[in-house]
């Protein structure tokens, strides 16, 4: 049931909600060790590395998925940095559009990563790679959004992307 109001219709808010777009989430963390170079992580479910993150659940913000994704694959307990990337993902492979955020994580030295245990199976291996080397492991996409957070952390400032290139 409508109701009018000043001569035009107005849904209620359940049906109004329940007809607005929905879109995908995504976070994930960037480690990035003293000379630059990036920590990917090689997944057992599929070919191409990623880094540590992945899907937001339901109820859930960006920053706790990131948590959680590195404490699942990672299983490691530490607290985020500063948001370096907002990317709106145009739709792909039959996924939905979506948002993938990109965070902080600081600068990894590589004892950290040769004493990482993988709690869940759902990582194989980690390590550290420089750009050149991670575009040559992660999807087209992913290499974009890389360097746009490489760059976001080495100037200080939080970068919007499309589709993993930057705005501007």
């Amino acid at each position: 049931m409508s109701t009018s109001v000043s001569g035009s219709n107005v849904l209620p808010v359940e049906q109004y909600v329940a007809g607005l777009n929905r879109k995908r989430m995504a976070a994930g963390v960037l480690f990035r060790d003293a000379r630059g170079r990036v920590l990917l992580v090689e997944p057992s479910y599929k070919p191409n590395w990623e880094i540590p993150g992945g899907a937001v659940d339901a109820d859930e913000s960006p920053w706790a998925a990131a948590e959680r994704e590195v404490a699942e694959e990672l299983g490691w307990q530490r607290p985020l940095g500063r948001l370096l990337v907002v990317d709106y993902v145009l739709p792909q492979d039959s996924r939905p559009e979506g948002v993938v955020f990109v965070f902080d994580g600081g600068v990894l030295d590589e004892s950290d990563v040769e004493n990482v245990t993988f709690p869940d199976g759902e990582i194989l291996s980690a390590g550290f790679y420089t750009l050149t080397e991670a575009r040559d492991r992660v999807k087209p996409l992913l290499a974009d959004r890389l360097e746009a957070a490489v760059q976001a952390a080495v100037q200080g400032v939080t970068v919007l992307c499309e589709h993993g290139r930057l705005l501007g």
